[in-house]
Protein backbone atom coordinates (compact mmCIF):
# COMPACT_ATOMS: atom_id res chain seq x y z
CA UNK A 1 0.00 0.00 0.00
CA UNK A 2 1.39 3.42 -1.01
CA UNK A 3 1.81 5.74 1.95
CA UNK A 4 0.18 9.18 1.58
CA UNK A 5 3.04 11.70 2.02
CA UNK A 6 2.57 13.95 5.04
CA UNK A 7 3.45 17.05 3.04
CA UNK A 8 0.38 16.51 0.85
CA UNK A 9 -1.81 16.53 3.96
CA UNK A 10 -0.14 19.75 5.09
CA UNK A 11 -0.82 21.39 1.72
CA UNK A 12 -4.47 20.25 1.79
CA UNK A 13 -4.93 21.62 5.31
CA UNK A 14 -3.47 24.98 4.28
CA UNK A 15 -5.85 24.95 1.30
CA UNK A 16 -8.81 24.46 3.65
CA UNK A 17 -7.34 27.17 5.91
CA UNK A 18 -7.36 29.82 3.18
CA UNK A 19 -10.85 28.72 2.09
CA UNK A 20 -12.27 29.30 5.55
CA UNK A 21 -10.50 32.66 5.86
CA UNK A 22 -12.07 33.94 2.67
CA UNK A 23 -15.50 32.60 3.54
CA UNK A 24 -15.16 34.87 6.59
CA UNK A 25 -14.10 37.90 4.55
CA UNK A 26 -16.80 37.55 1.90
CA UNK A 27 -19.31 36.66 4.60
CA UNK A 28 -18.68 39.87 6.52
CA UNK A 29 -19.01 41.93 3.33
CA UNK A 30 -22.36 40.32 2.49
CA UNK A 31 -23.79 40.33 6.03
CA UNK A 32 -22.63 43.85 6.86
CA UNK A 33 -23.89 45.25 3.53
CA UNK A 34 -27.38 43.89 4.22
CA UNK A 35 -27.39 45.13 7.81
CA UNK A 36 -25.93 48.53 6.89
CA UNK A 37 -28.38 49.09 4.03
CA UNK A 38 -31.26 48.27 6.37
CA UNK A 39 -29.90 50.82 8.86
CA UNK A 40 -29.45 53.52 6.19
CA UNK A 41 -25.63 53.68 6.34
CA UNK A 42 -24.11 55.65 3.42
CA UNK A 43 -21.56 54.25 0.97
CA UNK A 44 -18.60 56.19 2.38
CA UNK A 45 -19.25 54.92 5.92
CA UNK A 46 -19.66 51.39 4.60
CA UNK A 47 -16.29 51.69 2.88
CA UNK A 48 -14.68 52.81 6.13
CA UNK A 49 -16.01 49.82 8.10
CA UNK A 50 -15.18 47.36 5.30
CA UNK A 51 -11.61 48.69 5.16
CA UNK A 52 -11.06 48.54 8.95
CA UNK A 53 -10.13 44.85 8.70
CA UNK A 54 -7.14 45.74 6.54
CA UNK A 55 -5.64 48.14 9.11
CA UNK A 56 -5.29 45.25 11.56
CA UNK A 57 -4.21 42.95 8.75
CA UNK A 58 -1.45 45.35 7.68
CA UNK A 59 -0.08 45.72 11.21
CA UNK A 60 0.47 41.98 11.67
CA UNK A 61 2.03 40.93 8.36
CA UNK A 62 5.70 41.50 9.16
CA UNK A 63 5.28 40.47 12.85
CA UNK A 64 3.54 37.36 11.51
CA UNK A 65 6.52 36.49 9.34
CA UNK A 66 8.88 37.15 12.25
CA UNK A 67 6.80 35.02 14.66
CA UNK A 68 6.57 32.17 12.15
CA UNK A 69 10.33 32.32 11.65
CA UNK A 70 11.05 32.33 15.40
CA UNK A 71 8.50 29.94 16.93
CA UNK A 72 7.21 28.08 13.87
CA UNK A 73 4.44 28.66 11.35
CA UNK A 74 2.47 25.67 12.62
CA UNK A 75 1.95 27.16 16.09
CA UNK A 76 1.32 30.71 14.89
CA UNK A 77 -1.26 29.48 12.39
CA UNK A 78 -3.23 27.69 15.10
CA UNK A 79 -3.20 30.65 17.50
CA UNK A 80 -4.34 33.11 14.84
CA UNK A 81 -7.23 30.88 13.80
CA UNK A 82 -8.45 30.49 17.37
CA UNK A 83 -8.36 34.28 17.90
CA UNK A 84 -10.36 35.32 14.85
CA UNK A 85 -12.88 32.49 15.28
CA UNK A 86 -13.53 33.51 18.88
CA UNK A 87 -14.00 37.13 17.81
CA UNK A 88 -16.60 36.16 15.20
CA UNK A 89 -18.45 34.05 17.74
CA UNK A 90 -18.64 36.77 20.40
CA UNK A 91 -19.24 40.03 18.51
CA UNK A 92 -22.78 41.18 17.54
CA UNK A 93 -23.34 42.54 14.02
CA UNK A 94 -25.00 45.90 14.68
CA UNK A 95 -24.19 48.73 12.20
CA UNK A 96 -25.11 51.30 14.86
CA UNK A 97 -22.43 50.02 17.27
CA UNK A 98 -19.59 51.40 15.21
CA UNK A 99 -16.91 51.25 17.91
CA UNK A 100 -17.58 47.57 18.63
CA UNK A 101 -17.49 46.70 14.93
CA UNK A 102 -14.24 48.62 14.39
CA UNK A 103 -12.49 46.86 17.29
CA UNK A 104 -13.82 43.46 16.16
CA UNK A 105 -12.68 43.93 12.56
CA UNK A 106 -9.27 45.15 13.74
CA UNK A 107 -8.88 42.01 15.89
CA UNK A 108 -9.92 39.72 13.05
CA UNK A 109 -7.54 41.58 10.73
CA UNK A 110 -4.61 41.25 13.14
CA UNK A 111 -5.30 37.54 13.65
CA UNK A 112 -5.65 36.77 9.95
CA UNK A 113 -2.55 38.82 9.17
CA UNK A 114 -0.42 36.09 10.76
CA UNK A 115 -1.91 33.39 8.55
CA UNK A 116 -0.30 33.80 5.13
CA UNK A 117 3.27 34.43 6.36
CA UNK A 118 2.83 31.31 8.53
CA UNK A 119 1.56 29.27 5.59
CA UNK A 120 4.56 30.26 3.47
CA UNK A 121 6.89 29.32 6.32
CA UNK A 122 5.20 25.93 6.71
CA UNK A 123 5.24 25.21 2.96
CA UNK A 124 8.89 26.26 2.67
CA UNK A 125 9.67 23.65 5.35
CA UNK A 126 7.61 20.86 3.83
CA UNK A 127 7.55 21.28 0.04
CA UNK A 128 10.54 20.51 -2.25
CA UNK A 129 11.42 23.11 -4.92
CA UNK A 130 9.97 21.17 -7.88
CA UNK A 131 6.54 21.07 -6.18
CA UNK A 132 6.43 24.66 -4.95
CA UNK A 133 4.41 26.30 -7.72
CA UNK A 134 1.50 23.87 -7.61
CA UNK A 135 1.62 23.51 -3.82
CA UNK A 136 1.50 27.27 -3.20
CA UNK A 137 -1.08 27.67 -5.96
CA UNK A 138 -3.29 24.96 -4.43
CA UNK A 139 -2.93 26.36 -0.92
CA UNK A 140 -3.73 29.93 -1.96
CA UNK A 141 -6.48 28.86 -4.39
CA UNK A 142 -8.49 28.03 -1.30
CA UNK A 143 -9.03 31.79 -1.04
CA UNK A 144 -11.00 31.77 -4.24
CA UNK A 145 -12.97 28.62 -3.56
CA UNK A 146 -13.83 30.07 -0.16
CA UNK A 147 -14.95 33.33 -1.75
CA UNK A 148 -17.01 31.42 -4.35
CA UNK A 149 -18.62 29.28 -1.66
CA UNK A 150 -19.38 32.38 0.39
CA UNK A 151 -20.96 34.19 -2.55
CA UNK A 152 -23.09 31.14 -3.36
CA UNK A 153 -24.35 30.14 0.09
CA UNK A 154 -24.15 33.10 2.45
CA UNK A 155 -26.74 35.41 0.80
CA UNK A 156 -29.35 32.71 1.40
CA UNK A 157 -28.14 32.24 4.98
CA UNK A 158 -28.53 35.99 5.55
CA UNK A 159 -31.98 35.96 3.96
CA UNK A 160 -33.38 33.10 6.05
CA UNK A 161 -31.37 33.29 9.29
CA UNK A 162 -30.27 36.93 9.43
CA UNK A 163 -26.82 38.61 9.16
CA UNK A 164 -25.65 37.46 12.61
CA UNK A 165 -25.92 33.81 11.53
CA UNK A 166 -22.99 34.37 9.15
CA UNK A 167 -20.69 35.22 12.07
CA UNK A 168 -21.68 32.08 13.95
CA UNK A 169 -21.22 29.85 10.89
CA UNK A 170 -17.75 31.32 10.27
CA UNK A 171 -16.74 30.80 13.90
CA UNK A 172 -17.84 27.16 13.71
CA UNK A 173 -15.79 26.58 10.56
CA UNK A 174 -12.76 28.20 12.19
CA UNK A 175 -13.08 26.00 15.26
CA UNK A 176 -13.34 22.82 13.16
CA UNK A 177 -10.24 23.69 11.14
CA UNK A 178 -8.30 24.48 14.32
CA UNK A 179 -9.05 21.01 15.66
CA UNK A 180 -7.90 19.38 12.41
CA UNK A 181 -4.67 21.40 12.35
CA UNK A 182 -3.95 20.64 16.01
CA UNK A 183 -4.39 16.92 15.41
CA UNK A 184 -2.64 16.41 12.08
CA UNK A 185 -0.07 19.19 11.54
CA UNK A 186 3.57 18.76 12.59
CA UNK A 187 7.06 19.97 11.76
CA UNK A 188 8.88 17.88 9.12
CA UNK A 189 11.09 15.14 10.64
CA UNK A 190 14.51 14.56 9.10
CA UNK A 191 13.40 11.21 7.67
CA UNK A 192 10.93 13.03 5.44
CA UNK A 193 13.69 15.03 3.77
CA UNK A 194 17.12 13.40 3.94
CA UNK A 195 18.48 15.97 1.46
CA UNK A 196 16.73 18.93 2.98
CA UNK A 197 19.75 21.19 3.39
CA UNK A 198 20.97 20.67 -0.17
CA UNK A 199 17.49 21.13 -1.66
CA UNK A 200 16.66 24.23 0.37
CA UNK A 201 13.68 23.00 2.36
CA UNK A 202 12.76 20.88 5.34
CA UNK A 203 14.57 20.80 8.66
CA UNK A 204 17.08 23.41 7.57
CA UNK A 205 14.28 25.97 7.50
CA UNK A 206 12.81 25.29 10.93
CA UNK A 207 12.90 28.17 13.44
CA UNK A 208 16.14 28.62 15.34
CA UNK A 209 17.20 30.40 18.52
CA UNK A 210 20.67 31.93 18.54
CA UNK A 211 23.47 29.98 16.94
CA UNK A 212 22.86 26.27 16.39
CA UNK A 213 24.91 23.50 14.82
CA UNK A 214 23.55 21.43 12.00
CA UNK A 215 24.62 17.91 11.16
CA UNK A 216 25.60 17.41 7.56
CA UNK A 217 25.86 14.28 5.50
CA UNK A 218 29.59 13.73 6.06
CA UNK A 219 29.16 13.74 9.83
CA UNK A 220 30.52 17.24 10.38
CA UNK A 221 28.62 20.27 11.47
CA UNK A 222 28.03 23.83 10.37
CA UNK A 223 26.90 26.82 12.34
CA UNK A 224 23.91 28.87 11.36
CA UNK A 225 22.40 31.94 12.91
CA UNK A 226 18.82 33.02 13.29
CA UNK A 227 19.68 36.61 12.37
CA UNK A 228 17.31 37.88 9.70
CA UNK A 229 18.93 40.00 6.93
CA UNK A 230 16.38 42.82 7.15
CA UNK A 231 18.48 45.38 5.29
CA UNK A 232 19.15 43.08 2.33
CA UNK A 233 15.48 42.12 2.17
CA UNK A 234 14.19 45.69 2.29
CA UNK A 235 16.73 46.99 -0.27
CA UNK A 236 16.33 44.10 -2.73
CA UNK A 237 14.83 45.01 -6.13
CA UNK A 238 13.42 41.47 -6.67
CA UNK A 239 11.64 41.80 -3.31
CA UNK A 240 10.18 45.14 -4.37
CA UNK A 241 9.03 43.59 -7.65
CA UNK A 242 7.04 41.11 -5.56
CA UNK A 243 5.79 43.90 -3.29
CA UNK A 244 4.49 46.02 -6.18
CA UNK A 245 2.67 43.10 -7.78
CA UNK A 246 1.23 41.97 -4.45
CA UNK A 247 -0.13 45.49 -3.95
CA UNK A 248 -1.81 45.49 -7.36
CA UNK A 249 -3.19 41.97 -7.04
CA UNK A 250 -4.83 42.73 -3.72
CA UNK A 251 -6.06 46.16 -4.78
CA UNK A 252 -8.03 44.54 -7.59
CA UNK A 253 -9.09 41.53 -5.51
CA UNK A 254 -10.27 43.47 -2.45
CA UNK A 255 -12.11 46.10 -4.49
CA UNK A 256 -14.00 43.38 -6.36
CA UNK A 257 -14.55 41.25 -3.26
CA UNK A 258 -15.96 44.12 -1.21
CA UNK A 259 -17.76 46.12 -3.90
CA UNK A 260 -18.88 43.59 -6.51
CA UNK A 261 -22.05 42.81 -4.50
CA UNK A 262 -22.82 46.57 -4.49
CA UNK A 263 -22.09 46.79 -8.23
CA UNK A 264 -24.51 43.97 -8.97
CA UNK A 265 -27.25 45.40 -6.76
CA UNK A 266 -26.92 49.17 -7.38
CA UNK A 267 -24.91 49.40 -10.61
CA UNK A 268 -26.86 46.73 -12.50
CA UNK A 269 -30.04 46.67 -10.36
CA UNK A 270 -29.74 42.92 -9.73
CA UNK A 271 -30.51 40.90 -6.62
CA UNK A 272 -27.73 38.63 -5.36
CA UNK A 273 -30.30 36.00 -4.40
CA UNK A 274 -31.86 36.06 -7.87
CA UNK A 275 -28.46 35.76 -9.59
CA UNK A 276 -28.13 32.21 -8.26
CA UNK A 277 -24.83 30.44 -8.83
CA UNK A 278 -23.54 32.92 -11.45
CA UNK A 279 -22.29 35.32 -8.75
CA UNK A 280 -19.74 32.75 -7.58
CA UNK A 281 -18.19 32.28 -11.05
CA UNK A 282 -15.49 34.98 -10.72
CA UNK A 283 -14.08 33.28 -7.62
CA UNK A 284 -14.52 29.78 -9.00
CA UNK A 285 -12.56 30.94 -12.03
CA UNK A 286 -9.78 32.14 -9.72
CA UNK A 287 -9.66 28.71 -8.10
CA UNK A 288 -9.34 26.99 -11.48
CA UNK A 289 -6.79 29.38 -13.01
CA UNK A 290 -4.65 29.50 -9.87
CA UNK A 291 -4.13 25.75 -10.02
CA UNK A 292 -3.62 25.82 -13.80
CA UNK A 293 -0.89 28.41 -13.25
CA UNK A 294 0.81 26.26 -10.63
CA UNK A 295 0.79 23.13 -12.78
CA UNK A 296 2.00 25.01 -15.87
CA UNK A 297 4.80 26.70 -13.91
CA UNK A 298 6.08 23.44 -12.44
CA UNK A 299 5.88 21.78 -15.87
CA UNK A 300 7.89 24.57 -17.52
CA UNK A 301 10.54 24.38 -14.80
CA UNK A 302 10.86 20.60 -14.36
CA UNK A 303 10.91 19.95 -18.13
CA UNK A 304 13.49 22.72 -18.53
CA UNK A 305 11.34 24.49 -21.10
CA UNK A 306 11.96 27.80 -19.34
CA UNK A 307 14.16 28.83 -16.44
CA UNK A 308 12.52 29.64 -13.11
CA UNK A 309 13.06 33.35 -13.78
CA UNK A 310 11.42 33.32 -17.22
CA UNK A 311 8.59 31.08 -16.00
CA UNK A 312 7.70 33.54 -13.24
CA UNK A 313 7.90 36.53 -15.60
CA UNK A 314 5.90 34.85 -18.36
CA UNK A 315 2.95 33.80 -16.20
CA UNK A 316 2.91 37.06 -14.24
CA UNK A 317 2.87 39.16 -17.41
CA UNK A 318 0.15 37.15 -19.18
CA UNK A 319 -2.01 37.12 -16.06
CA UNK A 320 -1.80 40.82 -15.28
CA UNK A 321 -2.12 42.17 -18.83
CA UNK A 322 -5.25 40.13 -19.62
CA UNK A 323 -6.68 41.04 -16.21
CA UNK A 324 -6.14 44.75 -16.89
CA UNK A 325 -8.17 44.59 -20.10
CA UNK A 326 -11.00 42.70 -18.41
CA UNK A 327 -11.11 45.06 -15.41
CA UNK A 328 -11.42 48.16 -17.57
CA UNK A 329 -14.16 46.45 -19.62
CA UNK A 330 -16.49 45.69 -16.69
CA UNK A 331 -18.54 48.96 -16.85
CA UNK A 332 -19.01 48.60 -20.60
CA UNK A 333 -21.23 45.52 -20.24
CA UNK A 334 -24.60 46.35 -18.68
CA UNK A 335 -25.95 42.84 -18.23
CA UNK A 336 -25.32 40.32 -15.48
CA UNK A 337 -23.72 37.91 -17.96
CA UNK A 338 -21.32 40.58 -19.24
CA UNK A 339 -20.32 41.74 -15.77
CA UNK A 340 -19.83 38.18 -14.52
CA UNK A 341 -17.78 37.28 -17.62
CA UNK A 342 -15.45 40.30 -17.32
CA UNK A 343 -14.96 39.95 -13.57
CA UNK A 344 -14.37 36.21 -14.04
CA UNK A 345 -11.68 36.81 -16.68
CA UNK A 346 -10.08 39.55 -14.56
CA UNK A 347 -9.91 37.51 -11.37
CA UNK A 348 -9.02 34.29 -13.20
CA UNK A 349 -5.97 35.79 -14.91
CA UNK A 350 -4.91 37.63 -11.76
CA UNK A 351 -4.89 34.21 -10.09
CA UNK A 352 -2.84 32.82 -12.99
CA UNK A 353 -0.34 35.60 -12.36
CA UNK A 354 0.17 34.34 -8.80
CA UNK A 355 2.27 31.52 -10.29
CA UNK A 356 4.68 34.36 -10.98
CA UNK A 357 4.99 36.82 -8.12
CA UNK A 358 3.33 34.84 -5.30
CA UNK A 359 5.65 31.82 -5.52
CA UNK A 360 8.70 34.00 -6.02
CA UNK A 361 9.14 34.46 -2.23
CA UNK A 362 10.33 30.87 -1.95
CA UNK A 363 12.55 31.14 -5.05
CA UNK A 364 14.63 34.05 -3.82
CA UNK A 365 14.81 33.14 -0.13
CA UNK A 366 13.14 29.92 1.03
CA UNK A 367 14.51 30.25 4.57
CA UNK A 368 12.93 33.70 4.88
CA UNK A 369 9.79 33.01 2.82
CA UNK A 370 7.50 33.99 5.71
CA UNK A 371 9.41 37.24 6.27
CA UNK A 372 9.36 38.23 2.59
CA UNK A 373 5.70 37.22 2.40
CA UNK A 374 4.99 39.41 5.42
CA UNK A 375 6.68 42.40 3.80
CA UNK A 376 4.91 41.97 0.46
CA UNK A 377 1.57 41.16 2.02
CA UNK A 378 1.79 44.37 4.05
CA UNK A 379 1.73 46.17 0.72
CA UNK A 380 -1.18 43.99 -0.37
CA UNK A 381 -3.04 44.92 2.77
CA UNK A 382 -2.37 48.63 2.27
CA UNK A 383 -3.97 48.11 -1.13
CA UNK A 384 -7.06 46.82 0.66
CA UNK A 385 -7.17 49.86 2.94
CA UNK A 386 -6.67 52.30 0.09
CA UNK A 387 -8.76 50.54 -2.55
CA UNK A 388 -11.82 49.66 -0.49
CA UNK A 389 -12.01 53.06 1.23
CA UNK A 390 -11.23 55.02 -1.96
CA UNK A 391 -13.92 53.12 -3.86
CA UNK A 392 -16.50 54.08 -1.23
CA UNK A 393 -15.53 57.74 -1.56
CA UNK A 394 -15.59 57.58 -5.39
CA UNK A 395 -19.07 56.08 -5.33
CA UNK A 396 -20.34 58.58 -2.77
CA UNK A 397 -19.01 61.41 -4.94
CA UNK A 398 -20.67 59.84 -8.01
CA UNK A 399 -23.97 59.56 -6.13
CA UNK A 400 -23.75 63.20 -5.06
CA UNK A 401 -23.13 64.30 -8.65
CA UNK A 402 -25.63 62.03 -10.42
CA UNK A 403 -27.91 60.86 -7.54
CA UNK A 404 -27.57 57.34 -8.92
CA UNK A 405 -25.04 54.53 -9.10
CA UNK A 406 -26.73 52.76 -11.98
CA UNK A 407 -24.83 54.58 -14.74
CA UNK A 408 -21.56 53.12 -16.10
CA UNK A 409 -19.82 56.48 -15.58
CA UNK A 410 -20.28 56.09 -11.80
CA UNK A 411 -18.18 52.92 -11.87
CA UNK A 412 -15.68 53.62 -14.66
CA UNK A 413 -12.92 55.02 -12.43
CA UNK A 414 -13.48 52.24 -9.87
CA UNK A 415 -12.32 49.62 -12.39
CA UNK A 416 -9.91 51.81 -14.39
CA UNK A 417 -7.54 52.27 -11.44
CA UNK A 418 -6.79 48.55 -10.84
CA UNK A 419 -6.60 48.01 -14.62
CA UNK A 420 -3.82 50.60 -14.98
CA UNK A 421 -2.04 49.27 -11.88
CA UNK A 422 -1.93 45.81 -13.49
CA UNK A 423 -0.14 47.17 -16.55
CA UNK A 424 2.43 49.10 -14.48
CA UNK A 425 3.08 46.17 -12.12
CA UNK A 426 3.63 43.68 -14.92
CA UNK A 427 6.43 45.86 -16.35
CA UNK A 428 8.01 46.25 -12.89
CA UNK A 429 8.09 42.46 -12.48
CA UNK A 430 9.54 42.00 -15.97
CA UNK A 431 12.38 44.41 -15.21
CA UNK A 432 13.38 43.53 -11.66
CA UNK A 433 12.27 40.00 -10.68
CA UNK A 434 14.44 36.87 -10.60
CA UNK A 435 13.92 33.19 -9.94
CA UNK A 436 17.41 32.77 -8.47
CA UNK A 437 18.05 32.31 -4.76
CA UNK A 438 19.47 35.59 -3.41
CA UNK A 439 19.13 35.02 0.35
CA UNK A 440 20.98 32.13 2.03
Amino acid sequence: MVKFPKRYLIVILTFVCTSVCYIERVGFSIAYTVAADAAGVNQSSKGTILSTFYYGYACSQVPGGWAAQKIGGRKVLLLSFVLWSATCALVPLDPNRIFVLVIARLLVGVAQGFIFPSIHTVLAQWVPPHERSRSVSLATSGMYLGAATGMLLLPSLVKYRGPQSVFLAEAALGAMWSLLWFKYASDPPSSQHPKATAAGFGESLLPTRGNQKLKVENGGSSTRTAKIPWKRILLSLPVWAIVVNNFTFHYALYVLMNWLPTYFELGLQLSLQEMGSSKMLPYLNMFIFSNIGGVVADHLVTKRILSVTYTRKFLNTVGFIVASIALMSIPIFRTSDGAVFCSSVALGFLALGRAGFAVNHMDIGPRYAGIVMGVSNTAGTLAGIIGVDLTGKLLEAARTADSSLSSPESWRLVFLIPGLLCIISSFVFLLFSTGERIFD
